[in-house]
């Protein structure tokens, strides 16, 4: 590596401000004065603590430890900084005090063992996918899931003595091995592993059709019904018939993985959260008294968020709701902290038809009276039912007929390539649809008797083309729209 002349050693790191990481000069002054080591800049416990670190794995590998007072010092000062990722930025400072070799050109990040062995840490793979560096420099154990982000070189180390030559190794990128369809020469992959499988379904062919719709446009659904009636059974098999991931899409649920401690898979199969509902506001947003931690809504970005028993949710989760399933976005403010994070998922949700949840059976009696009812199915907002595009009411089935997550599979890698890898559910709201004549008529007709209101009307159209769609269709016809509108939740209206 070229050799400058420069008084003070800068080498890049980084640290992770909520979601986001931010840039970090880690600069290095050796003074002749008493021996002493000091490290400054709002570094965390796990920093201060990488003094002891890196003296032992230099010392314990025939290295000199400099006889001067070593400052170190994390800019910006004003940021705070965590993780022992600050490890290696900070012993290349001083294994290099003396020569002065140009680190500028990398990003360099890794723990370090007593004995000088490289490790990765959690923090290591959202950083470096948040910042898409040119080239980085990071332990080997990094290296195979960094070599899933486009467009960084890395150059790996598994110990601290292979820096005496320093001649990295560029590691290869690595290819997502699944099956994948191209759309405008864009990868979409997909895995056909179907752990819960709707063939186990049997009967309720409406409700199947309505999750088909809601997974091949990812519309909002609310299925109604008594218990035992198959609601959970239909929600928990949409996650497997998911639409396919882009390599992006893959990247940002690995990235909310690895912030939450799991170990990255690069599976691309969509995240699935099924919180109970007694969870707290901040374990469904994020939040905390310390700092804004992650939440369901985060956890769900690129896949599902399940709600059953919708209304015991409490009033202040449900509300709050309306906003990511409007923006796909969540503030958290706290007073040491304030971060935006992505909530695009799709909203899937069950409910009883009253408390005791025999209204629709044919065998049980129901014990409310009318007054409880309302109240049970008045904790949902109206503002929030509007944002359910697909809703069905589930009533005891004796049909025998299934079908298998594969032919429902088949069917949305259809609807998707259709709609070239964009939902109809986030069309915007200038779209212009695709109607036959008929089809239009019946919508003047049901915008007249229903009182739509435009956010309604939009609704409709959006799952009716996600039927056409199903039908290898792009242009509306009259049959789509009645079938949207036999999906749309009506209340005491009679039905189309």
């Amino acid at each position: 590596m070229e050799k400058v002349t420069k008084k003070t050693q800068k080498i890049i790191s980084a640290t992770l401000d909520g979601f986001v990481a931010k840039k970090v000069e880690v600069e290095s002054s050796f003074i002749k004065a008493l021996p002493g080591f000091s490290i400054v800049g709002l570094g965390s416990q796990s920093i201060q603590e990488s003094k002891e670190r890196v003296k032992s794995a230099l010392l314990n590998n025939g290295f000199s430890f400099p006889p001067l007072k070593i400052v170190i010092n994390l800019s910006p000062s004003d940021l705070k900084k965590e993780g022992s990722h600050f490890d290696l930025p900070i012993a290349l400072s001083i294994l290099f005090y003396d020569k002065e070799f140009d680190f500028s050109q990398y990003l360099v990040l890794g723990e370090l063992g007593l004995d000088g062995k490289l490790k990765d840490t959690n923090s290591i793979f959202p950083i470096i996918l948040s910042l898409k560096p040119k080239k980085v420099i990071v332990p080997l154990e990094s290296a195979k899931k960094i070599s899933k982000i486009p467009n960084v070189e890395i150059y790996a180390f598994s110990h601290i003595s292979e820096f005496e030559k320093f001649k990295p190794k560029k590691v290869q990128k690595s290819e997502l091995k699944y099956s994948y369809i191209k759309i405008n020469g864009k990868k979409y992959y997909y895995m056909e592993n179907f752990e819960l499988d709707f063939k186990d379904v049997l009967g309720q062919n409406k409700a199947k059709e309505a999750a088909l719709i809601s997974v091949a446009g990812f519309h909002n659904i609310l299925l109604e019904g008594s218990p035992g009636v198959g609601k959970s059974m239909i929600v928990n098999r949409m996650r497997y018939i998911l639409p396919p991931m882009s390599l992006e899409e893959i990247l940002e649920v690995e990235k909310i993985r690895a912030m939450e401690g799991k170990e990255v898979e690069f599976k691309p199969l969509r995240p699935f959260r099924a919180p109970h509902y007694s969870s707290t506001r901040a374990a469904i947003f994020g939040g905390g008294s310390k700092g804004a931690k992650i939440g369901e809504v985060a956890l769900a970005n690129k896949g599902m968020l399940f709600f059953d028993e919708l209304p015991y949710f409490q009033k202040d989760v449900l509300e709050n709701l309306r906003n990511p399933l409007e923006d796909k976005k969540v503030l958290i403010s706290r007073v040491n902290a304030k971060i935006e994070y992505e909530s695009d998922f799709l909203f899937a949700s069950a409910m009883n038809p009253c408390p005791c949840g025999n209204l629709l059976s044919k065998d049980k009696e129901c014990r409310c009276s009318d007054l409880e009812i309302r109240r049970y199915k008045n904790k949902i907002s109206e503002p929030l039912y509007d944002r359910i595009e697909i809703y069905h009411q589930m009533i005891e089935d004796e049909d025998t007929d299934t079908i298998s997550s594969k032919k429902m599979f088949e069917k949305v890698l259809i609807a998707f390539e259709i709609q070239r890898g964009e939902f109809n559910s986030r069309l915007k709201e200038d779209y212009k649809f695709n109607l036959e004549a008929d089809a239009y008529d019946i919508l003047k007709m049901a915008i007249k008797r229903f009182a739509l209101s435009k956010r309604s009307e939009f609704n409709v159209l959006k799952v009716a083309k996600t039927i056409a769609n199903l039908e290898k269709r792009n242009k509306i016809k009259k049959e789509d729209l009645i079938k949207s509108l036999s999906f749309r939740r009506r209340g005491n209206e009679s039905s189309f």
